[in-house]
């Protein structure tokens, strides 16, 4: 669950920024340590928020499974994370480091993804890995389709199920009870982008957001904000997030935890910007009714 992006036109260096956190902080994902100003990245979980500092992981939020142990080895030389449901990943020299909850084995990394991945992803109980162009996954979920086994591009764990992008279209598996990887016609070609939520899925193409699936918070009718200027893309649980070309942050969908805009007011209430997600944003994340993003330092802490 982590969607970034470089807002000023090179990719040599990430962008080192301050983390930002909305919504949730039931189990103080929403206190950000000191260390992790100047993070390169950052990814929302569930229950626990990660950064990328330096090429060291830090973790923060709920320890009830030692997920904020970060092992020693994620401490340097990391190059990608992803953070769970109290679990957690890091990607260093192409193998995969894993901690944190294990009710399915998530967090014992299969010998095939312990070297030659390029890229990572996890959200509730499983978790994903490029490798060659192929997905790996493990934990609750182990059976990928033959379709995915090469060409693919990108991936994205959901709730119990997953995407993958393929020559520009969505490939999906697992879990269907709310139509989540019954891709629409739109998503089949032209996609740059994919994220999987709870039950939903989200696309981006062209600019815009496609959304399928569950929509019982309206995650999956996407708002006039996110229909063109998206850069970068993230689902959380149960709502979503979309980061525009200039900078600033569009979240929908369900906000028991002030995660997203409130329509009920007039004007519309964008909470993120209460917590000083303002313009510009480097990159976002978002997780159980919780994001984080990282911004740049002298934004202001109210937009």
């Amino acid at each position: 669950m982590i969607a970034t992006v470089s807002l000023c036109g090179t990719a040599s260096a990430a962008q080192t920024g301050e983390a930002r956190p909305w919504g949730s902080n039931d189990y103080g994902q929403g206190t950000i340590p000191a260390a992790a100003l100047g993070a390169s990245a950052v990814s929302a979980g569930a229950i626990t928020h990660l950064a990328l500092k330096d090429g060291g992981v830090i973790a923060w939020g709920n320890d009830s499974y030692g997920q904020l142990s970060v092992p020693a080895a994620a401490t340097s030389g990391v190059s990608a994370i992803a953070a769970g449901w109290a679990h957690e990943l890091a990607l260093k020299n192409g193998g995969v480091i894993a901690w944190g909850n294990g009710f399915y084995g998530q967090n014992i990394v299969p010998s095939s993804a312990t070297s030659g991945v390029t890229a990572i992803s996890t959200s509730a109980y499983f978790n994903l890995a490029l490798k060659n162009g192929g997905v790996l996954s493990w934990g609750s979920r182990t059976a990928v389709p033959a379709t995915v086994s090469s060409g693919v591009t990108a991936i994205s764990a959901g709730g119990d199920h997953a995407l993958a992008l393929k020559n520009g279209g969505v490939i999906g598996w697992g879990s269907n009870g709310k139509g989540q990887i019954t891709v629409p016609a739109a998503a089949t070609s032209g996609v740059s982008a994919v994220s999987a939520g709870l039950r939903h899925s989200i696309a981006l193409k062209n600019g815009g957001v496609i959304a399928w699936g569950d929509n019982f918070y309206g995650q999956a009718t996407v708002p006039p904000e996110a229909q063109s200027g998206v850069v970068a893309i993230d689902a959380g649980f149960n709502h979503n997030v979309a980061l525009k070309a200039d900078g600033s942050v569009f979240a929908w969908g369900s906000n028991v935890k002030s995660e997203s805009r409130d329509t009920s007011t007039e004007p519309p209430t964008d909470f993120w910007k209460f917590s000083g997600v303002c313009a510009p944003v480097y990159a976002v994340s978002a997780g159980d009714s919780t994001g984080v993003a990282l911004v740049d330092p002298t934004a202001p802490y109210f937009c």
